[in-house]
């Protein structure tokens, strides 16, 4: 930003918490239930309303609006509910983060997570540590988006929806169902593309486990066979790794279905590098 102290135009409710070193830049206004751990940026023009709890050395974006009143009729105005940011996460120019619609209930956004400009996050989602959503994209209420997920630009979120750990949303897609972790999924709607040996290989995971996530995308989407029965032989053929165990149980919690392969031209899917191919 960067931004130093508090402007003299900023409103802030007496009764906010501001930890040491906050900054707080022109015309922002922070309401009397927000509290800002140490070392706080918050941007021009920018309003927290509602209950709303920041991280430590979190930055806010201008013109961002965080702990607005949820886009849900079945939201009752003065009902208890907020946001809450983690540390050392980054919200970028105009993003649009809406409190939780059910009593109590918060809207999360993790640690060291990276929301890019104009993203809208609604009521009750749920966002786990160093996600990115790029710019424009649009999370519906109660999605779900666990650690290391990346949610590309212009893309639409499902309601409800789950997007697994490591899953990769191409840009401008349309995501209807559940995202299997590992997972790259484009188009609208989105469809299984390949897995995200990119997103892994930054997250330290090593080969031979890369090596069994290709499996098991290769058994999931391209042998034919049912979600279940393909679990199934998942659990039969490969190793009992942490990784399996995670696919395994998001697939057989999915209450929207997991996404599909994708079929058109199919004998031109994307190629995988050569010491990851499995024959």
């Amino acid at each position: 930003m960067p931004i130093e102290g508090i402007h003299p135009t900023a409103v802030i409710d007496p009764r906010a918490q501001l930890g040491p070193t906050v900054s707080v830049g022109a015309y922002s206004v922070i309401g009397p239930e927000a509290v800002l751990g140490a070392g706080c940026q918050v941007g021009h023009h920018v309003v927290l309303e509602g209950e709303v709890r920041v991280g430590e050395r979190a930055r806010i974006g201008h013109g961002s609006v965080i702990g607005a009143a949820p886009q849900d009729l079945k939201y009752r105005e003065g009902t208890p509910s907020g946001v809450r940011v983690g540390a050392d996460t980054v919200i970028r120019e105009h993003v649009t983060i809406h409190r939780a619609t059910r009593e109590h209930g918060w809207t999360e956004i993790g640690q060291h997570c990276l929301i890019m400009a104009s993203s809208h996050i609604a009521h009750d989602c749920q966002i786990g540590n160093h996600v990115i959503i790029i710019n424009y994209a649009g999370l519906t209420g109660h999605v779900r988006v666990e650690e290391r997920a990346t949610v590309g630009g212009l893309s639409g979120i499902h309601p409800f929806a789950r997007i697994g750990t490591y899953a990769y949303i191409g840009g401008c897609s349309k995501v209807l169902q559940d995202v299997p972790p590992y997972v790259i999924v484009d188009g609208a709607p989105a469809t299984a593309r390949s897995v995200n040996l990119i997103g892994l290989r930054r997250g330290g995971v090593g080969a031979e486990d890369r090596r069994q996530i290709q499996a098991a995308f290769r058994i999931l989407y391209r042998s034919g066979l049912s979600p279940a029965t393909a679990i199934g032989r998942i659990r039969a053929e490969l190793a009992h790794t942490p990784f399996m165990a995670r696919l395994v149980e998001f697939v057989e919690t999915t209450k929207l279905g997991i996404v599909g392969p994708f079929r058109a031209d199919a004998d031109r899917e994307p190629a995988e590098p050569e010491e990851e191919r499995i024959f």
